[in-house]
């Protein structure tokens, strides 16, 4: 697989406007969940996970300054890579899904690029499919320097279902955590953004990347019963690609969102793949702390996958990202370090 690292990342979230203090504060388990303006049925106020933003921006141009303070959180790491030939792949909402608070993406990116001070010629791809749209956006990535076009790329997600249309769509299908539903997810925001550079794997490195597409995802219509086929083959896939079995992966870091599909799709993935019995593998869900924060998601996982390499705290190696969408979109990808490679 030609070589994809992380160098960097930058974060907006609930919990913390920078990258270092979210990481800090999903690693002590610190959530940002708050009673929003939105009322569920019976008058009780919606919790969600608001990002507390100085000023009171709203629709595409909150999530516009999200994304921004995303970027610049990542770039003051990599400033090396700040030039107009710079790749940014937006990982934004499915088209299709109920509530999207960015209408036209083209516009949004270069609203984004302006607010991040990055030129606006700066080529802009766009990724629109919801969670898993920052395993999709690494694919792209690695393709890219595979065929020589670019030697960096910024990878950023951004994301938000606290928009009126989008609780009120979820709360009328029972999806949101209220007090007489404990299958549903806490609705949130954020953004988040890495910085990937071509060339041998060193530092913080995608090892393999797997994509797949669940057909009996949430909801199917012909009620296809779950066997978690699609995250089985990007299980599978990235495993190959990596070089490793499922028995060897010693962190999972998921997007898992409270509800109990999403669960029993990933158990069901796991006992599919690894066979042989293991040690304990440790589980990550940093929506435990953020909530659904839609396609910001995977910049979010990897971002604190590579936080905890760089400042000593994680729990192994080799890493396991994964995510899935309501639509059957699944995507894996693996991670290994440069702690691990100096061992071995």
């Amino acid at each position: 697989m030609t070589g994809v690292n992380v160098i960097a990342a930058g974060m907006v979230t609930a919990v913390g406007l920078t990258g270092a203090a979210s990481c800090a504060a999903m690693r002590c388990g610190i959530d940002g969940f708050a009673e929003t303006q939105f009322v569920v049925p019976g008058g009780a106020w919606l919790v969600g996970a608001p990002v507390p933003l100085p000023r009171d921006w709203v629709g595409s141009k909150r999530l516009a300054h999200l994304a921004a303070g995303a970027v610049v959180d990542a770039l003051e790491r990599a400033p090396q890579v700040r030039d107009g030939t710079l790749p940014v792949i937006l990982c934004l909402a499915e088209e299709t899904r109920p509530g999207r608070p960015v209408r036209t993406p083209e516009t949004f990116g270069r609203q984004v690029l302006e607010f991040s001070d990055l030129p606006l010629r700066s080529p802009l791809h766009v990724v629109a499919h919801g969670r898993p749209s920052g395993i999709v956006a690494l694919e792209r990535v690695r393709r890219m320097f595979e065929r020589g076009e670019a030697e960096r790329a910024l990878i950023v997600g951004v994301d938000s279902l606290l928009t009126g249309s989008a609780v009120a769509h979820y709360l009328r299908a029972g999806r949101l955590l209220t007090g007489d539903n404990a299958n549903g997810f806490v609705p949130g925001e954020a953004a988040a953004a890495i910085v990937c550079a071509a060339g041998a794997p060193q530092h913080f490195a995608l090892a393999g990347l797997g994509l797949g597409r669940e057909p009996a995802y949430l909801y199917n219509p012909d009620e296809v019963p779950l066997r978690a086929d699609g995250m089985v083959r990007a299980y599978r896939d990235a495993f190959d690609a990596a070089g490793i079995a499922g028995r060897d992966v010693d962190v999972r870091v998921s997007d898992l969102t409270g509800e109990a599909f999403f669960f029993k799709q990933t158990a069901l993935a796991m006992q599919r793949t690894v066979r042989q019995r293991t040690d304990n593998q440790a589980l990550w869900t940093p929506t435990d702390c953020i909530g659904n924060v839609g396609a910001a998601i995977v910049p979010v996982m990897v971002g604190w996958a590579l936080d905890a390499f760089e400042r000593g705290y994680g729990a192994g190696d080799p890493i396991l990202v994964e995510s899935s969408g309501d639509d059957g979109a699944c995507g894996a990808a693996v991670f290994r370090t440069a702690r691990a490679r100096a061992v071995a």
